[in-house]
C-alpha cells in the first residue's frame, strides 16, 4: 500500500499495478483477447450497452470486446490519472486519435468552434485548419483568447512548451480568459513529471504517449485526461470509432511510466547543459531553451512547471541549407520524426511534422528541433560540433571548439 501522499516517483513506480499480489504475480500480464464470454444474453447486452455508451467494466460482468474496454488499458489510464491528479484518463491507438475523440465530442455537443493558440504540433494545426472533422478555428495568442470566444465555442487548446519553438503558455491565465469553455492542453513535452495542467485551470490533458510515456520508440498511444463526465464521452466516441490502445502497446506504456520520472530528469539535465554550452556559437543565430537566461519572460518555470525539459530548437545561422546540412551530419543522433525517447533525435520541423501548417505560421527553415535522450553529454555534444562545423561549411575556431567541450562557453 503506497503512503497517503506518495512522490510522484512512487505514484510512477507503483499506479496501476494493484491486485497482483491477490493474482499471484509482480507484473500485469498481457491480455490479447479480443471477445470474451457473456453469462448470458441479457446481462451480455446489458454489459455492451453499459461499455458502448462509456461506462466503465462492472465486477464480475463480461468485457464485451476489445473494442469497448480491455483491462491492460485500463491499468494503463489508471496509472496516468494518478501521475496528472485527474479524475480518469482514456487511452487511444495514437496521439492524433485522442485529439479526434475530444473534437468529435466537442462537436457533438453542438459547439464545433475552436480556439488554438500557434505554435502547436504539425498534426493537430492540420486537423484544425482543413476542419476534417467538423470544426471551425480561430488562431489567437494567450492575449487574444478571450475575444475570440463565442457562443458555440467548445475548446480552446494549446500546448506548452510549444512545438517546435518551446515558447511557454500561462495555462491560468489563458483558462480564466476562457471562462467556462473547456480548455485542453497538449503535455507531451513536458509529461506530468515537470507540469500537471489541471492543477492550473486546465480541463483537459493531452499526450502523445508514444514520446515520452513510453519512451522508448516502441509503442505508439495517446492519452486524454480529465473529470469524469468529459471521459465518459471520450470512452463513447472511443468505443464508436474504435480508437483504443492496443493491449500490448498498453503494457508498454505502462512500463514506460514506471521509470519516467527518472528518464524526464535525467534527459532535462543534460539538454540544460547542451544548451548552455551552445549559446553564442558562430553557427547558431538562436538556442531556444525555456531554462536559458531571457527566455521564460513570465517566469513559468518553477510556478506552472518545474524544469525546462529536454527538447531543444536551433535556429542555423546559414537558413534552410544550414539546416539541411546540420541535419544530414548527425551520426550519433537519429534523424527521425518523434521525440522523448532514451535516444537522441533530430528533425526539421518545416520539413516534416510542421509541412501542413499555412506558410504564415510554418517554423523558420533554418530551424532544427533536439530531443535529447540519455547518452552522454560529452558524447552528444561531440555530434552537435560536428553538425554545426557541417552547417557552416567551415570547421568551428578551434577557440570556441575548445571552449564548447569543456562546457565553459
Amino acid at each position: 500500500m503506497m503512503p497517503k501522499t506518495p512522490h510522484l516517483e512512487t505514484i510512477a513506480v507503483h499506479a496501476g499495478m494493484g491486485g497482483l499480489t491477490e493474482s499471484g504475480v509482480h507484473v500485469p500480464g498481457i491480455d490479447l483477447s479480443t471477445t470474451n464470454p457473456l453469462a448470458g444474453v441479457e446481462s451480455g447486452g446489458d454489459s455492451y450497452e453499459n461499455l458502448a455508451t462509456g461506462g466503465t467494466i462492472v465486477p464480475g460482468e463480461s468485457a464485451v470486446y476489445q473494442r469497448l474496454w480491455q483491462p491492460g488499458v485500463a491499468r494503463f489510464e489508471t496509472a496516468l490519472s494518478a501521475l496528472e491528479g485527474a479524475e480518469a484518463t482514456v487511452a487511444f491507438a495514437s496521439g492524433m486519435a485522442a485529439l479526434s475523440a475530444v473534437l468529435i465530442a466537442t462537436v457533438a455537443a453542438g459547439k464545433p468552434h475552436v480556439v488554438a493558440l500557434r505554435p502547436i504540433y504539425g498534426g493537430t494545426d492540420h486537423v484544425l485548419a482543413t476542419g476534417l472533422l467538423g470544426t471551425t478555428v480561430t488562431w489567437v495568442d494567450a492575449s487574444g483568447v478571450a475575444a475570440a470566444i463565442r457562443a458555440d465555442t467548445g475548446l480552446v487548446l494549446l500546448e506548452t512548451p510549444a512545438n517546435p519553438t518551446l515558447e511557454l503558455t500561462d495555462i491560468r491565465a489563458v483558462a480564466n480568459a476562457a471562462g467556462r469553455v473547456p480548455v485542453l492542453v497538449d503535455n507531451t513535452f513536458a509529461t506530468p513529471v515537470l507540469q500537471r495542467p489541471l492543477e492550473s485551470g486546465a480541463t483537459l490533458v493531452l499526450h502523445s504517449a508514444t514520446k515520452f510515456l513510453g519512451g522508448h520508440g516502441d509503442a505508439m498511444g495517446g492519452t486524454v485526461s480529465g473529470p469524469a463526465d468529459w471521459i465518459v464521452r471520450l470512452r463513447q466516441v472511443r468505443a464508436l470509432t474504435g480508437g483504443i490502445l492496443h493491449p500490448f502497446g498498453a503494457y508498454l506504456l505502462h512500463r514506460g511510466l514506471r521509470t519516467l520520472p527518472v528518464r524526464v530528469l535525467a534527459q532535462q539535465a543534460t539538454a540544460a547543459e547542451i544548451a548552455r554550452r551552445l549559446v553564442g556559437h558562430p553557427a547558431l543565430v538562436r538556442v531556444a531553451y525555456p531554462g536559458l537566461p531571457g527566455q521564460d519572460p513570465k517566469a513559468l518555470l518553477g510556478h506552472q512547471s518545474s524544469g525546462a525539459g529536454s527538447i531543444i530548437a536551433l535556429e542555423l545561422a546559414g537558413g534552410f541549407d544550414a539546416a539541411v546540412r546540420f541535419t544530414e551530419a548527425c551520426r550519433l543522433i537519429t534523424h527521425a520524426v518523434s521525440l522523448g525517447g532514451i535516444d537522441s533525435l533530430v528533425q526539421h520541423p518545416a520539413s516534416l511534422t510542421h509541412r501542413p501548417v499555412e506558410a504564415n505560421a510554418r517554423p523558420a527553415a533554418a530551424v532544427v528541433r533536439l530531443s535529447i535522450g540519455l547518452e552522454h553529454v560529452d558524447d552528444l555534444m561531440a555530434d552537435i560540433q560536428t553538425a554545426l562545423s557541417a552547417a557552416l561549411a567551415e570547421p568551428v575556431s578551434a577557440a570556441f571548439a575548445d571552449l564548447v567541450e569543456a562546457g565553459t562557453s
